[in-house]
């Protein structure tokens, strides 16, 4: 499930093969083995604005960790239940994951961002047993918990209180030995929700295989980690697949210690900061946080940066962003590929030649994939179609939970369809065109239309509402709702402020349309579904237009 050292892309891909352990545990792989063999191993450091930074060594993440397995197991969680995460990236935040992996568990990471309908809907459909959460995520539970029965269980990383368990307290009142459960690459570890776009965010079920499935991408576009001094660091939520997948567990497998930064806007002054005093070499940083980077002059000559790789992807990078990275930070950046349902399986490697401006990467070596034809026909380099992975592949999803419909969907024939528009060069570099669905890339983030216009029509004001994105020159696309008024209200910038209160507080605070046109009509299908394609053209004209 390692890259060989190599200085040819092309030997490495044909000589690649998956090895991946049949006990292999995710829980195990990233804590234990590592305290068993450098047990003082520092595996996380946290940055404090202050110059307080704490660090934790694999001995201490093993012992923590298998003191909270032990009051899971106390608390009834046995294998195969879920356990919510709200929580920030923190030492807690790995603890929890680790124990969760290591009693057989399927973890469930949700953001801070999300408001109670997006949460009650997550926690109610996953049907999680204990939610682990902070001071500000009991805030956001407290109204919803009532209505979620099967949630037996709440832990606060705060100091908590009746009816909330310490987390602190939990782990102190359990031995630190754990004898992980026994599983494979195939058993239930991980559940991320989509971010909607096709109805209501599914549930994606992945199995302990996923993190081997991701460390060939990894390595590539990290320049084959781990090296000497070697550092991560990403300002993405943990509770993504970007954060938690492109970089937390990778990181630990490879005994990297992992830098950890407290909850906040992205701040680019903080962002160089925090790079330059923790001496991070390797950083996951998503195209639009880059972009706002840029507002930085002279970096380098302001910072004492120690980097040596960076990566991006959630949105394109574009030409203009790459070549800035290049000549600001002195970093060819590796961008790379993949969805919540299979990831990192297309990437750029700059110290392996592989690198094109406007390229999302070439395949990962032990994935394959192509562009297709709507009947599952591989098409020729130049030509236009969807990108598709071919299965079997670790780093795939096991299915959506509960939905085998929407899973079989997802498929034709051995092909998974990504809803993503590309094409291949004659060099096998492949580019991102578009969307064939109605997904919002925004800021980095996936976002569905259909849960944030279901929130609007809950709004007193609003009779009909239609989500698209919007092209914009620093987040990709902005979300931007067309809404029709019950009669009575009446349009302006007061009910349009309100309009995006209301999704801020109930949805995500990534979620809110920053643009509401109020409009008489929306375009729709004799069957009454809103074409937004037609919305989306239209703003693509004006966007081009300007």
């Amino acid at each position: 499930m390692f890259l060989p050292a190599s200085s040819s892309y092309e030997s490495i891909l044909r000589d690649f093969s998956w090895k991946i352990p049949e006990d292999f545990n995710i829980g195990r792989a990233v804590s234990d083995e590592w305290a068993a063999r450098d047990p003082e191993r520092v595996c996380l450091e946290h940055f404090s604005p202050d110059g307080n930074h704490q660090s934790m060594t694999y001995r201490g993440l093993s012992e923590r960790s298998a003191a909270f397995a032990h009051a899971l197991h106390s608390l009834g969680v046995v294998a195969g239940d879920r356990v919510a995460l709200l929580l920030p990236q923190s030492f807690e935040t790995v603890i929890a994951h680790v124990s969760i992996y290591k009693i057989g568990g399927i973890a469930l990471p949700l953001a801070l961002l999300f408001g109670e309908e997006a949460l009650e809907f997550r926690l109610r459909v996953s049907g999680a047993k204990v939610v682990v959460t902070n001071d500000f995520g009991l805030l956001r539970l407290a109204p919803i918990r009532g209505r979620l029965p099967e949630l037996k269980h709440v832990i606060s990383i705060d100091e908590g209180g009746a009816p909330v368990l310490s987390f602190a307290r939990l782990i102190d009142d359990h031995p630190s030995v754990f004898e992980v459960v026994e599983g494979g690459p195939d058993k239930p570890a991980l559940m991320i929700f989509t971010s909607g776009t096709t109805g209501p965010p599914k549930g994606a079920l992945h199995g302990h295989r996923v993190l081997p499935g991701h460390m060939p991408g990894f390595q590539m576009a990290h320049a084959l980690p781990p090296m000497p001094g070697d550092k991560m660091w990403t300002p993405a939520d943990w509770a993504w697949a970007g954060g938690l997948l492109n970089a937390l567990l990778p990181a630990l497998l490879l005994g990297i210690p992992v830098v950890s930064s407290p909850a906040q806007k992205f701040d680019p002054l903080m962002a160089f900061r925090i790079m330059a005093e923790m001496k991070v070499r390797n950083a996951f940083i998503p195209p639009t946080a880059l972009r706002l980077m840029k507002i930085v002059e002279h970096p380098r000559d302001r910072y004492d940066l120690v980097l040596r790789s960076i990566g991006s992807a959630g949105e394109a990078l574009g030409r203009e962003t790459y070549e800035w990275v290049k000549s600001a930070l002195g970093i060819v950046p590796n961008e790379f590929y993949g969805q919540t349902e299979c990831n990192f399986v297309l990437s750029s490697a700059a110290h392996l030649g592989v690198t094109k401006a406007g390229a999302i990467g070439r395949p990962v070596p032990g994935h394959d994939v192509a562009i297709i034809d709507p009947d599952g026909n591989v098409l020729p380099a130049g030509a236009a179609g969807q990108i598709a992975i071919r299965r079997p592949d670790p780093v795939m999803f096991l299915e959506y939970w509960q939905k085998p419909e929407a899973t079989a969907a997802k498929f034709i024939g051995d092909w998974m369809t990504t809803g993503d528009v590309g094409r291949r060069d004659e060099e096998g570099y492949f580019f991102f065109l578009g969307r064939d669905d109605d997904v919002i890339t925004s800021s980095g983030y996936r976002i569905g239309p259909t849960e944030i216009e279901d929130c609007l029509l809950g709004h007193p004001a609003v009779h009909l509402a239609a989500v698209i994105g919007k092209p914009d020159p620093l987040r990709t696309e902005i979300v931007k709702a067309f809404v029709v008024l019950r009669p009575g209200h009446v349009p302006g910038p007061e009910l349009a402020d309100d309009l995006r209160l209301w999704v801020k507080q109930r949805l995500s605070m990534h979620e809110y349309p920053r643009e509401v046109t109020f409009v008489d009509e929306l375009p729709l299908t004799t069957s009454g579904k809103v074409i937004r394609r037609l919305l989306r053209e239209q703003e693509t004209a004006g966007f081009a237009a300007e």
